[in-house]
């Protein structure tokens, strides 16, 4: 199984070796998508998890116990291409570049294999695009 989640991290949680003991205790590979974590602020890492779901399960419940607040990624952005203006104010914001610019046609590409689901080009869409699917 795979799945992507957000971890949400504040206080202490944020010197534990998480990610090492995702792979080496709970037997998952792991992808980092997206991370912020810095000393002064609480910090945030987008995680992609593959492995078998009882392992998966047991890493989820570890990371539970180590204040982690875990936010699962079950849903899926699109564009409404009649509402796209190529203008490109969602390719500044996408984490993974599943948005990226045609350089010769000018025109935005949407791969939604590399999306996220994190909703970033939503939020920044002049002419609301993008949608997120629950």
């Amino acid at each position: 199984m795979k799945k992507t989640i957000v971890l949400y991290f504040k206080g202490a949680s944020k010197d534990q070796p998480i990610v090492y003991r995702l792979s080496r205790d709970f037997n998952l590979t792991f992808n980092i998508l997206k991370a912020k974590i810095s000393p002064d602020e609480d910090g945030l890492m987008v995680l992609e998890l593959t492995g078998d779901e009882k392992d998966y399960n047991a890493g989820i419940e570890y990371l539970k116990g180590c204040d982690i607040v875990i936010e699962p990624i079950e849903r899926d952005v699109s564009r409404i291409e009649e509402k796209c203006l190529h203008c490109g104010m969602c390719t500044t914001m996408c984490p993974t570049y599943a948005l990226d610019v045609n350089r010769e046609t000018m025109e935005i590409i949407f791969d939604a294999s590399k999306c996220i689901g994190c909703g970033a080009c939503v939020k920044i869409c002049p002419p609301r695009a993008m949608v997120i699917n629950l």
